[in-house]
């Protein structure tokens, strides 16, 4: 016979305690490697882009994260905190063919294929006339300040006609000053925060977006601080890797 405290008991709801959550942290998630993450890209949508279609918050010159669709409107930009820095040489197959991963990356132009430039498109193409061609990259490992103290990690790959904004980012680096106890010293690449943002540009081949960064105050967060050391100390090990994708709707200049 079921009495009316039994049928109470069954019904009863145990209130959520976020202690039992606390309890089992980093269950199911520790064990994942670098090779089963995706590290977000931080880019400037082009006109071409396919997230223009599927998202109704973007549109062209906008800046997207990657993996998590975040937008951020280009005139209004982005902060971030730039880890750590790497040049490489991606070998590519041509527009339209491949898998979309690369075919080789290079650390050094000395490594790379022989290959010489085309006074059509200023590509570096393979001399074996596979069409294949090299593209010197400027891999700028970030962290993404979010509005909530929070902060994520991301790479801003730069290439084509964003290399002199890199060569220009990592000058204001460089010059980059703080005051310290004996003196005016140098903060390391994660030091200060810089923001970024997209604007027009354009040559006698077309017009497209490109970044445009500004430096702003020294870290005042001993998290953020943190967390950016211990980035580019990981990607210093190797430990980050990045899995570059041929993305078909990048201006073709």
């Amino acid at each position: 016979m079921t009495t009316a405290v039994d049928e109470k008991k069954k019904t009863e709801v145990v209130a959520f305690d976020a202690s039992m959550m606390e309890a089992d942290a980093g269950s199911g998630i520790n064990d994942l490697g670098s090779d089963d993450l995706a590290l977000p890209f931080l880019k400037i949508l082009s006109g071409l882009d396919s997230k223009l279609d599927d998202l109704d918050n973007a549109k062209r010159g906008d800046i997207i994260n990657s993996v998590t669709d975040q937008i951020y409107k280009g005139k209004d930009g982005v902060d971030v905190v730039p880890c750590a820095y790497e040049r490489v040489y991606i070998q590519w197959s041509p527009r339209g063919e491949g898998t979309g991963a690369p075919v080789s990356v290079y650390k050094t132009k000395d490594e790379c294929p022989e290959f010489e430039r085309s006074s059509e498109d200023n590509k570096d193409y393979l001399t074996d006339g596979s069409g294949q061609y090299i593209e010197e990259t400027h891999q700028h490992y970030v962290l993404v300040l979010n509005k909530d103290g929070g902060a994520d990690q991301a790479l801003i790959a730069m290439k084509s006609t964003q290399l002199k904004k890199s060569r220009k980012w990592n000058s204001m680096m460089l010059s980059a000053t703080i005051k310290g106890k004996n003196g005016l010293f140098t903060p390391p690449r994660f030091g200060f925060v810089y923001h970024m943002k997209s604007v027009a540009e354009e040559n006698s081949k077309g017009s497209w977006h490109g970044w445009e960064m500004s430096r702003k105050d020294p870290v005042n967060s001993a998290d953020i601080y943190a967390k950016a050391k211990s980035f580019a100390e990981s990607i210093k090990k190797g430990s980050v890797v990045v899995k570059h994708e041929k993305d078909e709707s990048e201006t073709p200049f």
